[in-house]
């Protein structure tokens, strides 16, 4: 994986702004960044937990940010009863803000509800931006209010505490997918999703294709250096269908690249 690639596929993200959320919105654009960013990355977690290292690290190489806690765990009689991601200064400002963090693949099924944000769902069908938002509103940050956490922290006063979602988002529409939808969401598409039979429909000896890690998902398929035919990625592609994983495939065709996701539904 290579760590500048994959630092800025995060500096680059799209995220979701209130007008989706209903919560307030903190963009990485706020962070006043160095040019000739790198830090070194691990290598062992997961992508979510790797986003969040991503994002702590960017903060912390800011110039107007700074990251008072993170991960805190909030603790009740000895047992845990959530997690805060971030509690970060505007070093300028002087402000405080309790940051959530969330790195999200949502596929867009037009066949569930009549309401756009109803209709985002993970690629495996196991959970979707509703739910995510539901947890954000319902746990996440009303975490910071519980009875118990005040006394966690010790340096700060809770009272003073804003609160802000970053929703990092790569959004993925059906194959042919012709419907347009808000901005807000359009310029976060990344790709299409296809079964498999469509997949093999449009397969051609000129077309290329990597599977790329899930640690490596949001990067730019045109950095990738390993390619190989369909046959290649063949076996990979049927055990993750029958295990119902859908694979992300990256495609290197005529000197252009594709994201998308071949799904098991």
């Amino acid at each position: 994986m290579k760590t500048k690639s994959r630092i800025a596929s995060i500096v680059k993200g799209n995220s979701l702004d209130s007008t989706v959320t209903g919560l307030p919105t903190f963009h990485l654009s706020e962070l006043n960044l160095p040019n000739d960013l790198e830090f070194q990355l691990p290598t062992n977690i997961r992508l979510g937990h790797l986003a969040e290292k991503i994002v702590s690290e960017l903060i912390k190489s800011s110039v107007n940010y700074n990251v008072l806690y993170e991960n805190f765990q909030i603790v009740e009689d000895q047992k845990t009863i959530g997690e805060i991601d971030f509690i970060i200064e505007n070093s300028i400002e002087k402000k405080l803000i309790h940051l959530e963090l969330a790195y999200k693949f949502y596929l867009f099924d037009p066949s569930i509800s009549s309401e756009i944000i109803n209709n985002w769902i993970g690629p495996n069908r196991n959970d979707s931006l509703t739910e995510k938002l539901d947890k954000l509103k319902t746990k996440q940050f009303p975490l910071l209010y519980h009875n118990c956490t005040a006394s966690n922290f010790d340096t700060i006063d809770i009272s003073c505490v804003t609160q802000a979602l970053c929703l990092l988002v790569s959004l993925f529409v059906p194959y042919e997918f012709k419907t347009k939808l808000a901005p807000i969401y359009e310029k976060a598409i990344k790709g299409y999703y296809v079964n498999l039979d469509t997949f093999i429909s449009l397969d051609n000896p000129e077309k290329l294709y990597c599977l790329p890690s899930k640690k490596e998902w949001g990067m730019d398929p045109s950095e990738n250096e390993i390619w190989t035919d369909y046959e290649g990625v063949e076996n990979q592609i049927n055990t993750s269908i029958n295990e119902k994983q859908a694979p992300l495939c990256w495609q290197k065709h005529n000197g252009t690249y594709l994201s998308f996701f071949i799904v098991w539904w």
